[in-house]
């Protein structure tokens, strides 16, 4: 018996709730994506996950994901790599080697490092924009402004929309919004966190032509309930997976 044969249970009972939630909203649960929060956990953990039929996996730190998925990103072509933590200018080049896509885009000069280090390497680097939310977390765009600029950088950056998303040169594509609410028992605070980025991301849609922008990522394991009634596309799910993690 592995460490984490666990993970195959939890994965049933997970997507049992992800169902559960999409009937009460009226939604396809179909539509709905869980990425598996690996931060923190050993490579098993993801073996786990993927044996469990997770193909989208999340790490908050450069390092870490450095340390753990290469190989098997080499030897699973059908697994997405996403980065859900805080990114530093100095990680971007390696970041944008390594991950798919990068949801905590939070400054336009992230996005300008981003999109270099995407160019240098003809690679198509998928980003979502952050908006902050909720008190306890101070990452992300401030309001709907900020995003709208940000947006404006983008486009400036890649030229003329395309249905291809990105042009053959590689570059940045922006895909949807992310946010994290606040960490709280009562939904209120909650479900107004989730609102404000379903509206800022409704927003922008209404706004500019943003071919690829069809992501709301929102919800973790204390609330992801509540974030799939109130829209979310993408639920990022650790703790409900994969049980308490080591870290901090």
């Amino acid at each position: 018996m592995g460490e984490y044969d666990f993970v195959a249970d939890n994965a049933a009972a997970l997507r049992e709730r992800v169902h559960a939630a999409a009937v009460r909203a009226g939604r396809d649960a179909g539509a709905i994506e869980i990425m598996a929060v690996s931060k923190f956990h050993p490579l098993e953990a993801v073996e786990a996950a993927y044996a469990a039929g997770f193909r989208l996996f999340g790490e908050s730190r450069v390092q870490e994901a450095e340390s753990k998925f290469p190989a098997f990103l080499a030897a699973h072509p059908d697994v997405r790599l996403e980065m859900i933590g805080t990114l530093q200018s100095n990680k971007a080049k390696k970041a944008a080697l390594l991950f798919s896509r990068i949801q905590s885009v939070d400054s336009l000069d992230l996005i300008a490092e981003l999109d270099k280090r995407a160019r240098a390497a003809s690679r198509r680097l998928e980003i979502l924009l952050e908006l902050h939310t909720g008190e306890e977390s101070k990452a992300g765009f401030p309001d709907f402004n900020a995003l709208c600029a940000a947006c404006e950088a983008l486009i400036a950056r890649a030229g003329p929309a395309s249905d291809e998303c990105a042009g053959e040169s590689g570059g940045l594509v922006l895909r949807g919004l992310m946010t994290m609410a606040p960490y709280t028992q009562d939904e209120a605070p909650i479900r107004a966190s989730f609102r404000a980025l379903r509206a800022a991301f409704d927003g922008l849609a209404a706004r500019f032509e943003l071919p690829c922008f069809d992501v709301i990522s929102m919800g973790m394991t204390n609330d992801f309930e509540i974030a799939i009634e109130e829209g979310s596309t993408l639920v990022r799910v650790g703790t409900a997976l994969f049980g308490a993690r080591g870290g901090v």
